[in-house]
């Protein structure tokens, strides 16, 4: 990194925590990706709803940057930074929810059985039925430290929303008196 950048970071905090919250979350969906198109370990129904925060996050944090380099208003930048916070703390108690499930402590979702066959399409409905490839959210597929992806995956949004709201906290502190 150039060092205009790093002192840019080191004085705004609102880049700092857009730019570690995009980073984090590239890092983030891009280790999901290969789990689950170079390891083949595809995801569950929970699995892909947890990618939707991160859906979100990621472009709202590069739209923060972008409105820092033009000088759109503190507000604004602290509103997305609370909303990055917001959808990083739902997902935190999403992947609170699917680790429950993998560990059996509670009940999954019932649509957690896999893509149901069409049985319209002809042929043997018992060979379609054993085609069918059910990803199931009560199983964690792989563990590292006794933690699942899912469990990870709730570390990793718990920090991105401390991250924005630690930005948010502070460029709500900064704003100026007519902002």
């Amino acid at each position: 990194m150039s060092a205009t950048t790093l002192s840019t970071l080191r004085n705004e905090p609102v880049a700092a925590a857009a730019a570690a919250v995009a980073v984090i979350g590239i890092a983030t969906i891009g280790g999901a990706y290969f789990f689950e198109f170079v390891l083949g370990l595809k995801p569950c129904p929970l699995c892909l709803e947890q990618r939707i925060a991160y859906y979100v996050s990621i472009p709202l944090a590069a739209m923060i940057l972008l409105g820092l380099s033009v000088g759109s208003s503190r507000k604004v930048m602290t509103l997305a930074l609370v909303a990055i916070g917001a959808a990083m703390l739902w997902n935190t108690g999403l992947g609170v929810y699917h680790s429950g499930v993998e560990w059996h402590w509670w009940l999954g979702p019932q649509d957690c059985s896999g893509a149901t066959p069409n049985f319209s399409a002809g042929g043997s409905l018992l060979d379609q039925i054993n085609r069918t490839r059910v990803i199931r959210c009560d199983e964690a597929p792989w563990r590292f430290l006794g933690l699942s992806l899912a469990g990870y995956n709730v570390l990793i949004s718990a920090a991105m929303a401390a991250i924005a709201l630690w930005g948010a906290v502070k460029a709500w502190k900064s704003r100026p008196a007519e902002d």
